[in-house]
């Protein structure tokens, strides 16, 4: 696993990490594998419309990228069982997980989900403190709670965020929507999922080679460009 290294954002000239999520398909698996995302998601959440189980994930192809597990509100056994058969290297959390829940599935495999809206910087700095010692990433998106909403989250909070942890930004990002918010605030990495889908689970070759070059190409220099 890659180490993480906190601070305010990623370094000036390194391109955001990227991780596609709600991946579905091995042809979707195959083309992050040769565009060199680094990680690829895969939603554990039987409520989603991008379900797939662990069995249908350990049948996929490995490769180069970090595995990470989606969960909302699952039980421990079901998430350490899901990592053991799915092989995962992360496991992200999006329910509301307590800092014990977090340090028992082992706090260098945890993405830890924070939604900014509506919390006072003041709030949000104390999550950010609580959690910190327990996940070696953590995960903005926008909404209260819950899964990924597909919605740009509210950049305020973020613009000059000093996080302990490096961090992914989500929501509703992709070739359209990502030159602006990396404009905005300086993630170590981006989320992506529903803004290269032409269906629920079912990713846009275009879309996705896209997204790659942009970041690829200076992240937030590309502001204003046309892929």
């Amino acid at each position: 696993m890659p180490e993480p290294d906190g601070g305010a954002g990623r370094a000036e000239g390194r391109p955001p990490l990227c991780k596609i999520c709600g991946l579905t398909r091995k042809e979707d698996v195959l083309l992050c594998h040769s565009l060199g995302v680094e990680f690829t998601g895969f939603i554990f959440a039987p409520r989603s419309p991008r379900f797939i189980s662990p069995e249908a994930v350990s049948s996929l192809p490995s490769g180069p990228a970090l595995r990470v597990g989606v969960f909302a509100e699952a039980e421990l056994d079901f998430i350490r069982e899901s990592a053991r058969v799915a092989k995962l290297d992360y496991i992200q959390l999006h329910g509301g997980e307590a800092p014990d829940f977090c340090r028992a599935l082992g706090p260098e495999r945890i993405i830890k989900v924070i939604w900014p809206r509506g919390l006072t910087p003041r709030a949000l700095a104390l999550e950010l403190e609580r959690f910190s010692p327990v996940c070696a990433y953590f995960l903005f998106d926008s909404g209260k709670s819950g899964g990924g909403s597909g919605k740009a989250p509210d950049f305020g909070p973020l613009a000059k965020l000093i996080s302990p942890r490096p961090w992914f930004l989500a929501g509703g990002l992709g070739p359209e929507t990502l030159p602006a918010a990396l404009g905005l605030c300086s993630p170590d990495g981006v989320d992506c999922n529903s803004a290269l889908e032409t269906a629920p689970g079912i990713k846009d070759p275009a879309l996705t080679r896209r997204t790659l070059a942009l970041l690829r190409d200076g992240g937030a220099t590309a502001q204003g460009r046309k892929f």
